[in-house]
């Protein structure tokens, strides 16, 4: 099936503190938006680590993910390329460490921001995906899931051995 249908896979962190919840602001093709800190899963990289390194890289802050707010998916058409695209996102919550104040934020990001629930409806327009403003609904009342829910075998961080199997198909393309 060469033309076989693959969502991207997202991370994102519902982080709130004094009744705030943190934001970044970013650059994108449709101008700055707003998104909780989120970003792609990369390879050799379970979703847990993905969202503690992401929120590290676009807040400058330390995470450690605790729990499953949910898992959402979203389609949209890109403004710059016009492709139909289909999100997966893990949201976590989890447990706010230190600030790294001299590190500098990932590209694209602008600031970071702390915003009330009034405010983030308030900004719902400017949210870099319709499930930004879900996921911190859906933290505040009280959903969690456990993060065992997610499992990673350990084939995921080497490259897997060819089947004998894999070999002749290989070979037969050759």
């Amino acid at each position: 099936m060469p033309n076989r249908w693959k969502p991207n896979v997202t991370v994102s962190a519902v982080i709130e503190r004094d009744q705030r919840f943190l934001l970044v602001e970013e650059n994108t093709a449709d101008g700055l938006r707003l998104n909780t800190p989120a970003g792609h899963l990369d390879p050799a990289e379970t979703p847990l680590q993905a969202c503690a390194r992401e929120v590290l890289e676009e807040t400058a802050y330390s995470f450690a993910p605790t729990a499953v707010v949910g898992i959402y998916m979203n389609r949209f058409i890109r403004t710059r390329t016009g492709s139909d695209i289909t999100y997966m996102r893990f949201a976590f919550t989890g447990d706010l460490g230190q600030h790294h104040a001299h590190r500098a934020l990932d590209e694209g990001i602008v600031r970071t921001v702390w915003l009330t629930l009034e405010e983030l409806q308030a900004t719902a327009h400017l949210h870099r995906s319709p499930v930004v403003l879900q996921s911190v609904r859906d933290y505040l009342a009280g959903q969690r899931f456990d993060t065992r829910l997610i499992q990673a075998d350990p084939s995921i961080y080497s490259v897997p051995e060819p089947t004998p199997h894999t070999q002749d198909l290989l070979a037969h393309l050759k």
